[in-house]
């Protein structure tokens, strides 16, 4: 792809059914959308020292805010 990764590509991409992977705050994690302004997230990765939820519901205004501070971003079917 060229030129830079959009806020508006990533979402055209959730609207599209992709489930996005990408790493925040050093945990990787897994997205995708599940109902209306509903996306869920899954922690893939494990630390015993900052425990974080295994599941977690999002809005759109959630997924819009952490979006800049996402890294490693992939996505498949």
């Amino acid at each position: 792809m060229e030129g830079k990764y959009t806020f508006e590509n990533f979402y055209q991409n959730l609207e599209d059914g992709y489930q996005i992977y990408y790493t925040y705050v050093r945990n990787r994690y897994l997205l995708f959308k599940t109902a209306d302004n509903c996306y869920t997230q899954k922690l893939l990765t494990v630390h015993d020292k900052n425990p974080q939820p295994r599941h977690s519901m999002l809005t759109f205004k959630r997924v819009k805010e952490i979006f800049p501070h996402m890294t490693e971003i992939e996505y498949k079917i």
